[in-house]
């Protein structure tokens, strides 16, 4: 019966509140209970209404799967991007607070990511979703971000990026050759349901911005199908992945130690292309350091980091 789990033992729930995809993981001190999954609840980007939407039916599918009530909930952590902006972080604990009962963490989704990776380990990890940046922590604790500050400023590699990208490409091959129908621009015409180009041209100019991100299965099928520009977005995406990784392999472990490095985020886990230049780019500069080829799952950090925060 839903919500009918009779036990005494204290029950923890992890977030992962992404701008594409929220992630929710129920548990209880040793074992994964149920998972839930909904659309992106990033209130930045999605607004507070989206938000409270997604993170109700991801905790409803998650309590549902294990056969609990959201009033039996004792801890909640939750990553998302924008969580160090008090407004943020704030709103986001009162939303959750309306679902669940108990303590409430709000933490940045590189925080869960990186708890999922390394636990309290030293390592690198690389968030290529919605946005993009590299974020690491060095054996002694200290920690250093690259990259992840916003759309108009830099998210190289991201599913935003990759997006816009592709708009660009086809419509610079526009200009010089007058080709309306590559397989990445009917792709993309595609995904957003248009037919034409000047429709097309109206929707990425579009007030507010239309989601970007969205086209990324467009940009893959695309490439699957060998069409040039879209291969070439999505390597030119694992080099500047990449590179965010050596800025904080230079900055925070000098001298090439070897360092564990991590991917998560939908860019990775959809895109084997964006994942081997990643790695081969990587690897060129910083043989040693070694590299991951599993994408993690914040959500599961976020469950541990919940567990944690009750232990304290």
């Amino acid at each position: 019966m839903p919500y009918g789990r009779n036990t005494s033992v204290a029950i923890f729930l992890g977030i992962d509140g992404g701008g594409t995809k929220t992630s929710c993981v129920i548990g209880d001190e040793t074992s994964v209970l149920g998972t839930g999954t909904a659309g992106g609840s990033n209130v930045v980007r999605l607004g507070e209404t989206k938000a409270q939407e997604a993170l109700s039916v991801a905790i409803g599918q998650a309590c549902i799967a294990a056969n609990v009530k959201p009033s039996q909930i004792e801890r909640t952590c939750v990553g998302l991007a924008g969580a160090g902006r008090p407004e943020v972080s704030n709103l986001v604990h009162r939303l959750l607070a309306e679902l669940v009962s108990g303590e409430i963490e709000v933490v940045g989704d590189m925080v869960i990511a990186l708890q999922a990776a390394f636990g309290t380990g030293p390592g690198i990890l690389v968030i290529a979703g919605t946005g993009s940046m590299a974020y690491g922590r060095d054996a002694s604790g200290n920690t250093l971000r690259a990259g992840g500050w916003g759309f108009s400023v830099f998210d190289e590699g991201s599913g935003h990026w990759i997006g816009r990208s592709a708009i660009a490409a086809i419509m610079r091959n526009y200009d010089e050759s007058g080709e309306e129908n590559s397989v990445l621009m009917n792709s993309i015409k595609k995904s957003w349901s248009l037919t034409t180009r000047e429709q097309l041209v109206l929707t990425a100019n579009a007030s507010p911005s239309p989601d970007f991100a969205a086209l990324l299965p467009a940009v893959l099928s695309a490439a699957d199908s060998g069409d040039a520009f879209a291969q070439s977005i999505l390597t030119q995406a694992g080099t500047e992945l990449a590179r965010l990784a050596k800025i904080v392999i230079r900055r925070l472990f000098p001298g090439g130690a070897k360092v564990p490095v991590a991917m998560t985020g939908g860019v990775f886990s959809n895109c084997a292309l964006v994942r081997q230049v990643f790695y081969n780019s990587l690897r060129s500069e910083y043989p040693n350091c070694s590299v991951n080829l599993t994408v993690i799952e914040p959500g599961q950090g976020a469950l541990e980091l919940s567990r944690k925060g009750a232990k304290v």
